[in-house]
């Protein structure tokens, strides 16, 4: 397939400074877009920027309004436009306390990073993503549909962003298109070593790479894209789909 190209096209990525965020900017990037990454990591936004001058970073909390405020001007006022926003920026630990220990800020916290700060993301963007016919991405996880012990605010915080990005692609349509990723187990760790057997549960044969859902996002990101919108795509090498029993 020939290379996406996004010439003057630009990007706002939430936690793009690590994972499955860093992934998707540096494909963004390759594409010849331009690309503002969100972290709160400033070390690994420094990094970000040293690997690949072309990406912008801007430190900031996602669920501070003031401040991603702040980034919503900078892009208006340096470029007039912003063509699409991922909302990638998430506690990534799936786990809580037990239940009867699980305390309400921790679950809160969870729910404000994870559904909240996209939710209001995409309402401090909406007036330049309509105006360019944007397009936004909710990154959430195949644990909006299956769970371990243990997960309720993690679970419950992704399965909320699929459901709002199904939502949001009602009321915003036909302007802005939105669409929602759940990645199954996508390796981000270069200094975790996997096992045969990890690779072994997937109908693929292999684990994901940062790559798998970067490509994807970029896709739906583009034109070529333009009859996409309120779709949620499970990108898990099939591992949701097999049957398991106990032997």
């Amino acid at each position: 397939m020939q290379r996406l190209r996004m010439t003057n096209k630009v990007f706002l990525v939430t936690g793009g400074a690590r994972g499955i965020g860093k992934g998707i900017c540096q494909q963004l990037a390759e594409c010849d877009a331009i690309v503002f990454a969100v972290d709160v990591d400033e070390q690994a936004g420094f990094k970000l920027v040293d690997d690949n001058p072309l990406i912008r970073f801007r430190q900031a909390d996602v669920t501070q309004q003031s401040e991603l405020m702040c980034i919503i001007d900078e892009i208006e006022t340096q470029y007039g436009r912003l063509d699409g926003l991922v909302n990638n920026a998430a506690i990534s630990n799936p786990y809580n306390a037990p239940l009867a220990e699980l305390a309400l800020t921790d679950w809160q916290r969870t729910i404000d990073i994870n559904l909240t700060a996209p939710l209001m993301l995409t309402q401090l963007a909406l007036p330049l993503l309509k105006a360019s016919n944007g397009s936004v991405i909710n990154i959430a996880s195949t644990r909006a549909a299956q769970a371990e012990a243990n997960t309720e605010a993690y679970c419950a915080s992704k399965g909320g962003l699929v459901s709002l990005s199904k939502a949001l692609a009602v009321s915003l349509g036909p302007e802005v298109r939105v669409n929602c990723i759940s990645p199954g187990w996508i390796h981000t760790n270069d200094e975790e070593v996997l096992r045969e057997i990890d690779h072994q549960q997937h109908l693929t044969g292999r684990v994901g790479t940062v790559k798998d859902i970067a490509n994807l996002s970029a896709f739906l990101l583009s034109t070529d894209a333009g009859f996409i919108t309120g779709e949620n795509f499970t990108v898990d090498g099939g591992m949701t789909k097999k049957m398991i029993y106990a032997e």
